[in-house]
């Protein structure tokens, strides 16, 4: 049977009453309805943000192919700061929202928003040292060209310390997100977006009168822009409009709640630093090549990232929606969402990674000229191998947020281990047998790609989640 949203008696403020009727809808209602009533808004704020993305690549590409490669050294980390604020420890903070409301404890919810804030402001500031020590020894080690590596610590030391404000944005939609709410994050993220990529270019490139600063200006206007919308989103919050009352949260605090969120969280970052690590050493592998094999490979892992986004718009409401319900002890319907809405991901990726395969320039062409005829031809040999298998990264990762909701993250981190070691020991073995040169690293990421999305969905087939299940939230 389904527990009720609120265990508590006492009449609801009509904010309470929304936020009820949300969860109720997350553990009754049809699935393939609410999913794709959930992850519509989520899609098309995710497409914006890939917006904002593509045109930060492309003001780097008018500064020149050397900002170019630059920023395909400093992306990784940079998409690294979103996966962990928004996918893995937001994952982790939306999962433990939903699970605190399917079993009935709005109050715990409440506590869990302020343990969240806690959270993204300590691994914000913990980050930002990393980087400012690390840095320029990680880009070092990546390239041989000192003006690449300038141009990639230039954009870091920016953004880094400016990470906070991505970090508690992040968190604060992720808390909406689990109390069922997903048209208001959509909302916000699509202003941030709106706001970044004009802000991102005129401090770039010098419009409308604002300093031209360069590859400087690309991280200025994101963390600008972010810090708007987590004003936004905190202050929602904190007015009540979610249905959560914050009276007495923070004393209600105890250290289960900091366990709750981090332990899924530090699975999920696992996961999403093997991730990043995977392109890392494909971006040092590919540096080998050149710098123009550098942009050409920049371009096609930077589209790779921008999969993220697009799965996580699905993966956002699958992850409340398992959540909810494996809070409610219904787990047959958990795993049945998981898997409607994994495959759903698979195939809108998959369409993407058909197209470009098929016409590469598609892409390319937004941000190389035909005279960059080396970089053109590394991009065009990564799409045609690499993207006809990006159906299997889509079903990996999309059942990876579905774990988050289920509080069990152990079968997607062995399947990134899985795909780094396939990754790094075909692109050895292809080096050392065959003269394939760059083309074999671009194989050896499309077996990895296969390799991730088939061991987690065989895993999840074979053992479910049934462990999560028989436990409740501690209170």
């Amino acid at each position: 049977m389904v527990r009720p949203a609120s265990a508590s008696t006492t009449p609801l403020d009509p904010a309470s009453r929304a936020r009820a009727t949300r969860t109720k809808a997350l553990l009754e209602a049809p699935i393939g309805i609410t999913l794709a009533t959930l992850a519509a808004p989520n899609i098309l704020a995710m497409f914006v943000q890939a917006m904002q993305s593509i045109a930060e690549a492309y003001f780097a590409s008018v500064l020149g192919v050397t900002t170019l490669a630059g920023l395909a050294l400093v992306f990784p980390l940079v998409m690294l700061t979103q996966m962990l604020s928004a996918g893995a420890m937001g994952g982790a903070i939306s999962a433990s929202i939903a699970r605190a409301l399917g079993s009935g404890s709005p109050q715990r919810a409440a506590s869990l928003t302020l343990v969240a804030w806690l959270i993204a402001t300590g691994l914000a500031v913990c980050m930002a040292v990393f980087i400012g020590v690390f840095g320029k020894m990680i880009f070092g080690a990546l390239s041989d060209s000192p003006e690449a590596i300038r141009a990639a610590s230039t954009y870091a030391i920016v953004f880094f310390p400016g990470s906070v404000a991505v970090w508690l944005c992040n968190c604060s939609l992720s808390v909406i997100r689990g109390t069922g709410e997903m048209q208001i994050p959509s909302l916000l993220l699509l202003l941030v977006s709106l706001i970044s990529i004009p802000l991102a270019g005129g401090l770039a490139l010098g419009w409308w009168g604002l300093p031209r600063l360069g590859i400087a200006g690309l991280p200025l206007g994101l963390v600008v822009a972010y810090g708007f919308g987590a004003l936004v989103a905190i202050g929602y919050i904190l007015s009540g409009r979610t249905g959560l009352v914050f009276a007495g949260a923070f004393g209600r605090i105890n250290r289960g709640m900091f366990t709750d969120i981090l332990k899924v969280g530090a699975m999920a970052s696992i996961n999403a630093l093997l991730t990043v690590l995977t392109i890392v050493l494909m971006v040092g592998l590919v540096g080998q090549y050149g710098e123009a094999a550098l942009a050409g490979y920049g371009l096609g892992a930077r589209l790779e990232f921008l999969m993220i986004p697009v799965i996580f718009g699905i993966g956002a409401a699958m992850t409340s929606m398992v959540g909810a319900n494996i809070g409610a002890k219904n787990i047959t319907r958990a795993l049945r969402i998981a898997w409607i809405g994994s495959f759903s991901a698979a195939l809108i990726v998959g369409s993407i990674g058909f197209l470009l395969a098929v016409y590469p320039d598609l892409w390319l062409g937004m941000f190389l000229d035909p005279s960059d005829a080396a970089a053109l031809e590394v991009g065009r040999a990564y799409f045609r191998i690499v993207a006809p298998l990006y159906p299997f990264f889509g079903l990996g990762l999309a059942l990876y947020f579905a774990s988050q909701g289920a509080g069990i993250m152990l079968w997607p981190v062995i399947g990134s281990l899985s795909r780094i070691a396939v990754a790094v020991g075909c692109t050895a073995a292809l080096g050392a047998m065959t003269s394939l040169g760059i083309s074999g690293v671009f194989i050896a990421i499309a077996l990895a790609m296969f390799v991730y999305g088939v061991v987690i969905a065989v895993a999840i087939k074979v053992t479910g989640w049934k462990s999560r299940a028989s436990r409740s939230p501690r209170s």
